[in-house]
């Protein structure tokens, strides 16, 4: 066969990244859950016959691609390639060999190009129940948190195991929906291989060696060139947050090294007894994220692009929680694993990183129920939802934060509308929360309120996944702290930040997400700024007062004008 040429390997590397977007998309179009479909709580990609990630979507999660890029070999290992075969579909939601807890589901998909087996396309979606106690923080051991699925033959050489669909639709609360992503899953996958054999055919390629070894072999080299440019030096960083009863102490170093970037959580808290542990897994996606963001943030995502990117942490420490721990709020420690790097990452590298931000997700789950203090409509039913929000990210050494936009995660908020359809829950307020953000030369970005309720007839109860209560998030060089988190009946009684909270009949729950923190002196924030800041309402008139020091005339000036509809 002719030699391919470094163009020719160019443009089937672009075809791949576009390949597993449409995978990504065929998901998105198809799910059941509102997480996937409305949020893009997913990932997808590309594998080599030797299951390393070749190339990753787009649309996605750090910590289900990141977590995902080490699943796959788990995969190789448990199923055995003497017992793979086309028309095969593999699956689990192991917390320890997928993306981190039992409320993710991976499937696999051995690609096949004749007799050959030449890679593999793997996809993830967060569901919206998996049985147990339901998706919260209060269970004392993963066997609370739900179903566990090993990794397993979902599909043998096209016939769908229809026992595990069983005791799947038997375990949970949702069926018809959990089974509905269950085979969007697999079919994004097909779609995927599809594709993949269409561009061999195109290119007479009999297998990814070559193109693999093109996308790995340049990945590696680019992102080393990248770490070998670095200064040989190592700093800490530390946050505590609020963890569930007590704060939690997120202790890292970070170092750079020749041809490696350390990253040793020694110091971290250890177990929580409640499910916020981190399987290390899910630590070490959104710690190469970080690493990657503030040090080759060009360089595609693949095996080799992370590897040289090393985690460690002690066994048992919250951010490597081994079985049996509760991991089902994984995510609540584990967004802020960026913010916790980036406090190490600011001693090297100087106006670099931003400033805190929210760090995880602002999500509640409603389970709804008829009402049981009168009686309740014949046609109540019993209803299961879930809701992505997002606080405030940081301020940017050159920039101000992003209001309501979940970083790092990068999911996107849920549209009150879908929300709505998918249960009798109601949406009476969301909008953006003044003065949430931090001040300062930027401006940390704004967290949002929410009120919520139920429909007549119903009572609930409220999965709380908050975090920011008590510790908000730290400005950076001189910048102002975020708003922190709030959370209370409408009658002023104050709620948890964790855990499931009865709401009864008719009340509403009272939500303020946090603000991003700001980044550098206020003083340094010009005049125009903190004009458009107070014109928006995106800071009080005492906040431009005292802390921007702008005259009374000013204040009243510029608020005249806002209710005139001036632009700013």
């Amino acid at each position: 066969m002719a030699e391919i040429s470094r163009v020719a390997y160019q443009v089937m590397w672009n075809r791949l990244i576009s390949v597993v977007e449409e995978q990504a998309q065929a998901l998105v179009r198809t799910a059941f859950s509102t997480s996937v479909r409305e949020a893009g709580d997913l990932s997808a990609g590309v594998y080599d016959d030797r299951g390393q990630m070749l190339a990753q979507a787009v649309t996605g999660t750090p910590g289900h691609v990141n977590a995902m890029a080490d699943a796959v070999p788990h995969f190789i290992r448990r199923i055995g390639r003497a017992h793979m075969r086309p028309g095969d579909v593999y699956i689990t939601n192991d917390p320890w060999e997928g993306t981190g807890h039992l409320h993710d589901i991976t499937v696999v998909t051995p690609s096949y190009h004749g007799d050959a087996l030449v890679g593999f396309f793997a996809c993830t979606a967060h569901i919206v129940d998996i049985g147990g106690r339901g998706f919260g923080a209060d269970a004392n051991s993963v066997f609370e948190e739900g179903l566990y699925i090993p990794i397993m033959k979902l599909v043998d050489q096209g016939q769908v195991d229809q026992t595990l669909i069983k005791i799947i639709r038997g375990n949970v609360r949702e069926p018809d929906q959990l089974v509905g992503d269950i085979y969007a899953l697999a079919t994004c996958n097909e779609i995927g291989h599809r594709r993949l054999i269409d561009m061999m055919l195109e290119f007479k390629l009999a297998d990814l060696h070559g193109i693999s070894d093109f996308i790995l072999t340049n990945s590696r080299i680019a992102t080393l060139e990248r770490i070998n440019a670095l200064p040989r030096k190592s700093a800490s960083g530390e946050m505590q947050i609020d963890g569930y009863s007590t704060p939690i102490d997120l202790r890292v170093k970070v170092s750079f090294e020749q041809d490696r970037v350390m990253c040793d959580w020694a110091g971290t808290s250890g177990l929580d007894k409640k499910g916020i542990n981190v399987p290390l897994v899910y630590t070490k996606a959104y710690a190469c994220y970080a690493l990657k963001c503030a040090i080759a943030p060009e360089i595609p995502n693949n095996a080799a692009s992370l590897a040289p990117f090393e985690i460690t942490a002690p066994e048992n420490s919250i951010v490597n929680a081994v079985h049996p721990a509760p991991v089902a709020l994984r995510h609540v420690i584990g967004h802020m694993v960026p913010d916790t790097i980036f406090d190490a990452l600011d001693k090297l590298l100087p106006n670099t990183v931003p400033a805190e931000g929210a760090g995880c997700l602002c999500n509640f789950q409603v389970s709804l129920r008829p009402r049981t203090d009168a009686p309740a409509p014949k046609d109540a039913v019993l209803a299961e939802v879930l809701t992505f929000n997002s606080g405030g990210s940081g301020a940017r050494p050159k920039s101000d934060g992003m209001n309501a936009t979940a970083f790092p995660s990068g999911v996107m908020t849920m549209p009150v509308e879908a929300t709505e359809q998918v249960g009798p829950v109601i949406i009476w307020r969301k909008e953006l929360r003044p003065g949430s953000g931090g001040t300062g030369t930027f401006r940390g970005g704004l967290g949002q309120l929410m009120e919520v309720g139920a429909r007549e007839g119903y009572e609930f109860d409220l999965q709380a996944m908050f975090d920011r209560v008590d510790h908000p998030a730290r400005g950076r060089r001189g910048g102002g702290q975020g708003g922190a988190t709030k959370i209370a009946l409408d009658d002023g009684t104050k709620m948890q930040g964790k855990g499931k909270q009865f709401v009864g009949h008719g009340r509403k729950v009272m939500m303020a997400f946090p603000g991003g923190a700001g980044y550098g002196a206020p003083s340094g924030r010009t005049r125009a700024q903190v004009k458009r800041d107070l014109a928006l309402g995106y800071i009080t008139a005492e906040t431009a007062r005292s802390v921007y020091s702008m005259a009374e005339s000013d204040i009243t000036d510029v608020l005249n004008r806002a209710k005139l509809g001036e632009v700013f």
